[in-house]
Order: structure tokens, then C-alpha cells, then sequence
């Protein structure tokens, strides 16, 4: 659940099937009895029909697992001797990874390594802003083969080249700056 539309549309499913909701927030459901396979089969469909999945603790954990170990691998790139991401994530998470990159793109809408590279755009810019590294480094400091490999992605996600989304940086405080 990602709106308080979505969080409304759980609710009724639930009352529907005559299910005693303990607690709803956004993500997560309690219930205050076990349900049956049957249950849960037609809160699935039903749910399954307003968009929206439904996933069991283990799922969910697995996927939250997932999300802050691509964070800390992104973070903590230049520290972690990293072989290839199946074998990464299989040894650190117990999952085998089909089975691992399935759930995560059903969840996420977008495969583990499309995810992984989402957040190391997002570590490059913060980079790029802190202005302490240059774009080799930073290439080095992400295991980028080069700046040319991360200038690449960089603008296929953002649509900007590292050096211009540097500018942009300067562009902005001169207006600002103009403005006070």
C-alpha cells in the first residue's frame, strides 16, 4: 500500500471476506485471527484486480532485506569485494537468486540490478554535490570501469551528463545568490 486510497481499498477487501482488522498502515495489515488458504486466495485476487499484491512477512522482510543491502553495497561499494551480484545476494540474503529477483520485481516494479543502478545515481549526485571527489574517483570509489561507463549511465537515467548536473549546482546558487 502505497496511498491511503490503496489503504481504503485493503480495509474494504478485508470487512468484505469478514476479516477483524487489528491494524492498517500504509505496507502493512494485521488481522486478528489466522485465515484460511481460501481467504487469502480471494484477498489476493481481489486485490490483485485494484493493482495492488499481497505479500506474506517472509516476502516483505525479504524485499526490505533486500532494498538496505543495495543501499549498503552502493554506499560501501569501495569496501565490499563484491564477485557478482547472484552470488552476493544469495549468500547474504539465504535466497537463491531467481527466486530472489522475481519477487523484487514484482514488488518493485524493476529488476535488482536496474535498482541497484537507480541507487548509484542517487550516490553519484550526492558525490558530485558533496564536491569533494572527482568523476574518477567517484567512478573508482563505485567500481565504474571508467568515467566514461559511469558518464553513460548517469545520463541514461537522468537524461544529464555528470559534468552538467555539476553545473546545474552552480547555476543554482548564482540565482540564488542573485536573489538575496
Amino acid at each position: 500500500m502505497v496511498s491511503l486510497r490503496c489503504k481504503m481499498i485493503v480495509k474494504e477487501s478485508l470487512i468484505r471476506l469478514g476479516l477483524q482488522i487489528s491494524n492498517i498502515e500504509l505496507g502493512f495489515v494485521e488481522i486478528f485471527e489466522d485465515i484460511t488458504n481460501q481467504e487469502r486466495d480471494k484477498l489476493k485476487e481481489i486485490l490483485l484486480k485494484s493493482g495492488m499484491l499481497l505479500l506474506s512477512k517472509e516476502e516483505s522482510l525479504l524485499i526490505k532485506n533486500t532494498k538496505n543491502l543495495i543501499v549498503e553495497m552502493v554506499h560501501y561499494a569501495d569496501k565490499i569485494d563484491l564477485i557478482d551480484y547472484p552470488t552476493f545476494f544469495s549468500q547474504k540474503l539465504g535466497q537463491e537468486y531467481g527466486y530472489l529477483s522475481k519477487i523484487f520485481a514484482e514488488i518493485k516494479g524493476c529488476d535488482i540490478e536496474h535498482y541497484i543502478a537507480l541507487q548509484k545515481i542517487e550516490r553519484i549526485k550526492e558525490l558530485i554535490l558533496y564536491d569533494e571527489l572527482n568523476l574518477k574517483e567517484i567512478a573508482e570509489k563505485l567500481n565504474y570501469k571508467g568515467v566514461s561507463q559511469l558518464s553513460k549511465q548517469f545520463k541514461s537515467i537522468t537524461g544529464l551528463t555528470p559534468t552538467y548536473f555539476k553545473k546545474l549546482k552552480h547555476i543554482k546558487k548564482q540565482i540564488a545568490s542573485h536573489y538575496l
